[in-house]
């Protein structure tokens, strides 16, 4: 792709207020997560952003260096309408090499120890090991 082009997901500019409103009216199951992940990943190069633009979706938390994203579902996630959206928007994000996690807000508030050993694991099949 030449130097003077666009990239090819470029973030949409619905999507970048929708990030901005997003992060102003934070969950309290997000709040509660964004503090662990930024206190209890401590593996080199985990910078996470929260409530981020991509292409014309907004993701709850990314880990742009190894293409992690988590979502913190509410309710409104069991309907199956809001279930084929999420399939249809995680195969859109995996195909641009992204890998999403889903919890619920339940989830996050009763078993965060169980939330952070998942998220370890998935940054521990990305990141390599020094021997």
């Amino acid at each position: 792709m030449p130097w003077n082009q666009p990239p090819k997901s470029s973030t949409t500019p619905a999507a970048r207020r929708a990030a901005r409103s997003l992060r102003r009216n934070t969950t309290f199951a997000e709040k509660r997560l964004w503090w662990h992940l930024r206190k209890r990943v401590p593996l080199e190069g985990t910078s996470w952003r929260r409530q981020y633009p991509l292409g014309s979706y907004v993701v709850d938390f990314c880990c742009l260096k190894h293409k992690l994203i988590i979502e913190v579902d509410g309710a409104s996630h069991s309907y199956d309408a809001q279930q084929a959206r999420d399939v249809e928007r995680d195969t859109a994000l995996a195909r641009q090499g992204f890998r999403v996690l889903r919890f619920t807000n339940d989830t996050v508030l009763r078993d965060m120890d169980v939330v952070m050993d998942t998220v370890h694991a998935h940054l521990a099949e990305i990141v390599p090991t020094h021997a």
